[in-house]
């Protein structure tokens, strides 16, 4: 499982350090309050993404931190997970960092190097209103502060109305053109065991699932490594559906009508998910109280409701606030979508399956 999110984000070129306040130029100041002044003038040191999951986390989490505390958070952002474990390895015992915020499998590494400190649960309030299965991951070194969420992805000009179940990627007349994940990411493994599901198996008959997804070799134009390749080819006409699939990838082509671009979260088998961590790394520059501080607000159901508005994240607190419009809108999930609907990667499960799985994928979709 180590591949995963490392080879699902390698797309992404550009990294660099950056405030939080050049990224977030349009956003007004908040004078911090008087109960927050014990922070005024500290710095906060961040690891995150590049991508548009980071540059949402930096408008709607650390810029929003910066005005209520007066903290300032500098932020270094990278490509991938596993840059992210490889910039904190290489430094050693050198504090780097405060948070950083990853994917599952990057935590869980990183905590078996013994260079995460366990966070004290009781240090960070909003957490009684995050569900169990998402306070913590990588053996309660990490805190959860999103979920990535899959679902089919399809033309809005060629597919009349958004599918139903996953049954519909099987279905030729609907869907002539397809696009799948590549093997080496966990979506490809879900749709593995979605696949074994809808043939009468399941994750640990996979048989079925694979005979299914043999169904579909001839349909397949793309396995999807590319996000905006994908984008520009339902744009182009070339596409009809596709997945599994996050809608976070193209959060701008999907609000653009000329992509033409749907996704689904209303299946009636459920839909994916991946817990997305914030952790503390053993070794840090800043003050751990402002490190609390700053898990804490990740989980403040406002900025919370923010993160799911902006980029199609799962929230994970129960309580977040989705505006009443937003809640129109099929990308962006409630709270309650994901109380019903929403399935947890095994993880465990899955690392001692991931090669074989790999392996038998492949060799479906490159004969």
């Amino acid at each position: 499982m180590a591949e995963y999110d490392l080879n699902r984000r390698k797309f992404i070129k550009s990294a660099g350090i950056a405030s939080v306040a050049a990224a977030t130029l349009g956003m007004p100041f908040i004078r911090a309050s008087a109960s927050d002044n014990r922070f005024q003038g500290k710095t906060l040191r961040l690891l995150t993404w590049s991508d548009d999951t980071g540059l949402a986390a930096l408008r709607n989490i650390a810029a929003t931190f910066e005005a209520k505390t007066g903290a300032k958070v500098i932020a270094d952002r990278t490509g991938s997970t596993s840059e992210m474990v490889a910039k904190l390895k290489a430094g050693g015992d050198r504090p780097q960092y405060d948070i950083i915020t990853l994917a599952g499998v990057g935590a869980e590494g990183l905590a078996s190097a013994d260079l995460l400190e366990k966070p004290d649960l009781n240090r960070i309030p909003n957490l009684k209103d995050v569900p169990l299965q998402y306070q913590t991951g990588a053996n309660g070194h990490g805190i959860g502060y999103l979920l990535w969420c899959n679902s089919l992805v399809y033309s809005t000009r060629t597919v009349p109305s958004a599918p139903q179940s996953y049954a519909a990627l099987w279905d030729a007349d609907l869907a002539p053109n397809i696009f799948l994940p590549p093997p080496n990411w966990t979506e490809a493994m879900d749709l593995i065991i979605i696949a074994a599901k809808l043939a009468g198996g399941d994750e640990y008959n996979v048989e079925p699932g694979f005979r299914k997804l043999a169904e579909l070799k001839d349909r397949v134009i793309t396995l999807g490594e590319n996000p905006n390749q994908i984008a520009e080819l339902f744009r182009t006409g070339s596409l009809d559906m596709g997945g599994l699939y996050a809608p976070a990838f193209f959060p701008k082509q999907i609000r653009d009508p000329a992509y033409g671009l749907g996704a689904s979260f209303g299946m009636e088998e459920g839909f994916y998910t991946d817990l997305m961590l914030s952790v503390m790394p053993r070794n840090r520059p800043g003050d751990t109280d402002l490190a609390y501080a700053f898990i804490d607000h990740s989980l403040d159901p406002v900025v919370q409701g923010k993160m799911a508005e902006d980029i199609f994240n799962g929230p994970v607190n129960a309580k977040a606030i989705i505006s009443a419009e937003a809640r129109k809108s099929p990308f962006i999930l409630t709270p309650e979508q994901i109380s019903e609907k929403a399935i947890m990667h095994d993880n465990a499960f899955l690392a001692t399956v991931h090669d074989q799985w790999i392996r038998r994928y492949t060799e479906i979709f490159s004969s």
